[in-house]
């Protein structure tokens, strides 16, 4: 196991306070195939909606989603949306609101409407007040509580009224009083107002106007850097510079650049987000500031592949450390690839199921692969265990070991994850798991495909794959034993 695996592993039940703006993020997910004849228009058809805590409350959703546990401390109003805002957390593991409720101003709403994986267009509802010495005496009546067996406090600044230069001063120094690192993640040109945070994460935007300094090369960002470090008495300067990566002033002074981490970009809602979780986590477990920088910098790669507000797991990080060119880190159990599911489908992708013993990989089981991708945006690829395939074709069956068929599977271009099931059927793994779609070959009819009826229960739909004629594992066996007799 590599060293930054071991304190992916620590995450695990670290409690860090999560104090500042929270909101709710609700994405209606639909489709849009034209123009309205009423004006020039697009219409969109609304399929679905979902509600989570948004702003500070990714902040907190992310440590959630990596292992620890978040205190959330906020402010909402007597409105719906703070209702769903609760309900929303509530339905959050390792996620626990301690909201304070005012009548200054509404929750604050992001409204997003995505078609096809795209954003077409946000709405916001939200009003921006001093909010009355009441709400913030609630605020830090909540904040004294939870700072005890917590780990580190994290400010997140969405700038919406919550963080105030004497709420953020009073907040640190409750922290720095236990002695626990206190992350800033900011929203506003003058950094000074978080004066005595020990890490402040900056976007390459906000560094510029803070300081005036081009933050697109490296050395322009070193420069603002230093200069930021200086002007709050943040010993820890990150600044996210989007395709540029990360610079990264670590507690002696020193310069470090780390490359972007992503690989394809659907969406950077919330990345800033995810850098604060992860670095936080790290830090809270001691590690060193080059190595929560860089698992901060993987995550934010992560998640800005994923469509909406969307967070990153403990697993999905263990998977892109081992990433390499057998594709093993796409191996994972029935639980690892019932959590993946989940994260893909809420980051509006659809997710599609085929299985199958895959013994000798041949042209038929490509085409049925590249079939099924195209049916989605995910591919998992269930096969039988050895003792499944024995089971089913006898005791000299498979040819292959299940580990070197996995490893087979997960080295193609159009499987996102393989996982090995023990069972005569995959009628577990598909309850499990819970795909949009069934892929089988054409050789089936709808009703004989193991987990048709739990796939089209939940509205998903079963797709029948067309056959490549000529192409079996059991006749390319045959024949290598005709072969091997001659």
């Amino acid at each position: 196991m590599s060293r930054q695996s071991e304190w992916i592993d620590a995450f695990a039940g670290v409690k860090l306070v999560v104090f500042g703006d929270v909101m709710l993020d609700r994405y209606t997910f639909g489709d849009c195939n034209r123009i309205s004849p009423e004006a020039p228009a697009p219409v969109f058809l609304a399929q679905r909606v979902e509600e989570m805590v948004g702003g500070a409350g990714n902040v907190a959703r992310n440590i959630a989603s990596l292992g620890g546990k978040a205190a959330l401390i906020g402010a909402i109003g007597h409105d719906s949306a703070g209702l769903a805002l609760i309900a929303a957390a509530d339905d959050t593991p390792g996620l626990t609101p301690h909201l304070a409720r005012t009548d200054a101003a509404r929750t604050a709403v992001k409204n997003r409407f995505v078609a096809k994986n795209q954003q077409m267009l946000r709405v916001d509802e939200e009003d921006i007040v001093e909010l009355p010495e009441a709400t913030v005496e609630d605020l830090f009546t909540h904040l004294d509580a939870q700072l005890e067996g917590a780990a580190a406090l994290i400010l997140s600044d969405y700038a919406k009224g919550v963080l105030s230069r004497p709420t953020i001063a009073r907040a640190a120094a409750m922290a720095r009083a236990r002695g626990l690192p206190v992350i800033v993640d900011p929203k506003s040109r003058d950094l000074a107002r978080y004066r005595g945070a020990t890490v402040i994460t900056p976007n390459a935007k906000e560094a510029e106007e803070a300081t005036g300094l081009d933050c697109h090369s490296d050395a322009g960002a070193a420069e603002a850097a230093a200069l930021i470090a200086q002007q709050t008495e943040c010993p820890v300067v990150v600044i996210t510079r989007g395709p540029q990566g990360m610079t990264v002033r670590s507690f002696d002074g020193t310069i470090h650049h780390m490359p972007t981490a992503a690989r394809e970009v659907f969406d950077v809602s919330g990345a800033g987000d995810t850098v604060v979780a992860a670095l936080a986590l790290a830090l809270a477990c001691k590690a060193p500031i080059e190595i929560a920088a860089e698992l901060a910098n993987r995550a934010a790669g992560i998640v800005v592949g994923k469509v909406g507000t969307a967070t990153v797991s403990a697993a999905e990080l263990h998977r892109t450390l081992h990433a390499g060119g057998t594709g093993t880190d796409k191996i994972v159990d029935l639980a690892g690839a019932a959590k993946a599911c989940r994260d893909w489908q809420a980051s509006g992708q659809r997710v599609v199921f085929t299985n199958g013993c895959f013994d000798l990989l041949h042209p038929g089981h490509v085409s049925l692969l590249a079939f099924a991708k195209a049916q989605g945006d995910k591919l998992i690829v269930a096969i039988n265990s050895d003792a499944s395939v024995k089971r089913l074709k006898g005791p000299d069956r498979p040819v292959q070991t299940e580990h070197a068929r996995a490893i087979v599977m997960a080295a193609l271009r159009d499987v996102d994850l393989v996982v090995v099931f023990d069972e005569d059927t995959p009628l577990e793994a598909i309850t499990a798991i819970r795909p949009d779609v069934l892929v089988k070959g054409a050789d089936y009819t709808g009703k004989t495909v193991v987990g048709a009826d739990v796939v089209t229960a939940r509205g998903g739909i079963v797709v029948l794959a067309p056959l490549l004629d000529g192409h079996s594992t059991t006749a390319a066996i045959d024949r290598a034993g005709r072969h091997a007799d001659a």
